[in-house]
């Protein structure tokens, strides 16, 4: 590890704080609150519970000027299901009606955007960006539904197809265009397989592009590039204080399974950055080819490209980000607000929703939480700070699977209070602020200071708080190295990109079926235990017939499952048979 790191770790040292059960305190701060819906707020923010959950659960929202709710469903099992409708007629706060409408399809985790637009309701599935033209009066349009944007390429479902969108004011809608890649490798997700150079999917992936928000039927020809360099961004919004764009790029993960003689658990854990951009026409964020680190501040190359976490090349003008947040902490949406029933520091700042990390093992999970980012005239500072917290209900939070929220959607009421979803039930809190506006400052912010000390929000210290300090790893050696991140040490997955080991028909079941998706990796969409997952699982061909008949022999005797054990010779039997089909 090299000195910085080491001077890094040192530093750490001086605010570390020791883990404790989720229903005491930490850091003497509580974990769980039977106030505000159960968040933690700055002082004088009050929070109500607009509904507790929702068929469907919840991605990115939009709010009405009569207060009517729309919210993009995570998951649909029917076609016209894709939009979920609140509506509060006794004015108690709680959504009293709720409806389903829009979508031609069945949708999976991805399904995100929800804006509302000159008066048309917009919001997207992983290939479609639909619109209605909202009716008067009327919770459930009775206008056409209308295809604004269809994603048509022939591959159709991969990872990171979000489509959050935003507009600026000169009519223009910015769709992102996630990459169907973690870091353009020549073969995506194995160890020690090179970037590919140029990376080709630049060309229509991974980046921002700006359409015709008043033309029917457009596909990425009709639109043009106006961001590239951009693995995977789900949080956009338009800053209207200084008409520009502005999106958080979910950074690159796996630096220790793909690249374990480069990069300590701790790095991986902490690296890359989530960044946080200001995007003109041209900006290159400079994905695959390098990553921010925000201990260093500074761009460095991927190790894809011959980096090793401190060479930063003769990379080209990369944008620099205005914050680098910790990695994983998955930036979910962005909301500039332009509200008047805040305190006036909130004036055109930015909330950001951070959904969680899925991949800080052996470290604690982190992110779960609404941040702020003050504005210095209409342009956000360097500065953050946390306003909403208390979401995940457990600190340290061990495994995805123990969070009981997970935050996700922001958006802005008529009256300027703040609405935010989450995806694991569906509930949505309106937040209101009820104190005294002119006397608003440090002092009611202090309390919310302190939660930075909590493991789920502070930088790990690298012996402290790697949970297999002084005891063995969960399981084999290779689930801890290869499974886990994305599986968890419970086998639970995260109830959205990685399916669940635990009672699952696909570990259980077939052998032969088993062994082929560890041998060839297997790229969704997929239905495990009645619930579809979208992402890559990689294929582990590089591992040995032995250490392949260990692991998924330990999967399908751990996790709750009984089934029988899998031999070398099996392994070897497949794989043979695999290669003669070749």
């Amino acid at each position: 590890m090299s000195n910085f790191y080491k001077k890094s770790l040192a530093l750490a040292l001086l605010t570390v704080v020791g883990f404790v059960p989720h229903d005491e305190t930490a850091n003497n701060l509580l974990v769980q609150t039977a106030k505000n819906g159960g968040l933690f707020l700055p002082e004088g923010f009050e929070a109500t519970v607009v509904v507790d959950s929702l068929p469907g659960r919840a991605r990115h929202l939009a709010v009405n000027s009569n207060g009517d709710i729309y919210v993009k469903a995570r998951f649909v099992r029917e076609p016209g299901e894709s939009v979920i409708a609140l509506r509060d007629t006794n004015g108690d706060g709680r959504a009293d009606i709720i409806k389903r409408f829009g979508g031609h399809a069945r949708e999976r985790a991805y399904g995100t955007g929800m804006r509302i637009h000159n008066g048309y309701l917009y919001f997207s599935s992983e290939l479609f960006v639909y619109r209605y033209k909202l009716t008067p009066g009327k919770l459930v349009p009775e206008s056409p539904e209308e295809i604004i944007v269809e994603d048509d390429h022939p591959h159709g479902m991969h990872e990171h197809i979000a489509k959050p969108l935003t507009f600026d004011n000169k009519g223009h809608i910015y769709v992102a265009y996630g990459a169907p890649s973690n870091a353009c490798q020549e073969r995506n997700r194995i160890p020690s397989s090179p970037g590919m150079t140029p990376c080709a999917m630049l060309e229509d992936h991974g980046g921002i592009w700006q359409f015709d928000a008043n033309k029917i039927g457009q596909t990425q020809k009709d639109g043009r590039r106006y961001a590239t360099g951009l693995r995977s961004v789900v949080a956009m919004d338009w800053n209207h204080a200084d008409q520009t764009l502005y999106a958080l790029q979910h950074g690159r993960d796996d630096l220790l399974m793909l690249w374990a003689g480069v990069y300590s658990p701790w790095q991986s854990a902490v690296l890359p950055s989530e960044e946080f951009l200001r995007i003109k026409e041209g900006t290159d964020g400079g994905w695959p080819y390098v990553y921010y680190d925000q201990m260093q501040g500074k761009k460095v190359l991927n190790p894809e490209y011959g980096g090793d976490g401190e060479d930063v090349g003769k990379g080209g003008p990369y944008e620099k980000p205005i914050i680098g947040f910790p990695g994983h902490w998955a930036p979910n949406d962005i909301l500039f607000y332009q509200g008047n029933a805040f305190p006036d520091r909130y004036k055109n700042g930015s909330f950001i929703a951070f959904h969680g990390s899925t991949n800080r093992a052996p470290y604690p999970q982190a992110g779960y939480f609404i941040a702020f980012v003050p504005s210095k005239k209409g342009v956000p500072s360097s500065n953050w700070e946390v306003f909403a917290d208390g979401f995940a209900g457990v600190d340290p939070i061990v495994n995805v699977s123990d969070a009981v929220y997970r935050p996700m959607g922001i958006a802005m009421g008529p009256d300027g209070s703040l609405y935010l979803a989450e995806t694991e039930k569906g509930k949505i809190w309106k937040i209101t602020y009820k104190g005294d506006k002119k006397k608003f400052g440090p002092a009611q912010l202090a309390q919310m200071e302190k939660r930075k000390t909590m493991s789920h929000i502070r930088t790990p210290d690298e012996v402290k708080d790697n949970l297999d300090k002084d005891k063995p790893v969960l399981g084999s050696k290779i689930y801890g190295i290869y499974c886990r991140a994305c599986h968890q040490r419970n086998g639970l997955g995260d109830s959205q990109r990685f399916p669940p080991l635990s009672e699952s028909e696909w570990v259980v079941g077939d052998k032969k079926r088993l062994i082929e998706v560890l041998l060839k990796g297997l790229e969704g969409p997929i239905e495990v235990k009645g619930q579809s997952y979208n992402n890559v699982m990689p294929q582990h061909d590089f591992l040995k017939d032995g250490e392949i008949a260990e692991v998924l022999t330990f999967i399908r005797q751990n996790f709750g499952n009984s089934a029988s054990a899998i031999t070398a010779e099996e392994v070897g039997t497949v794989r043979k048979a695999i290669k003669d089909k070749k």
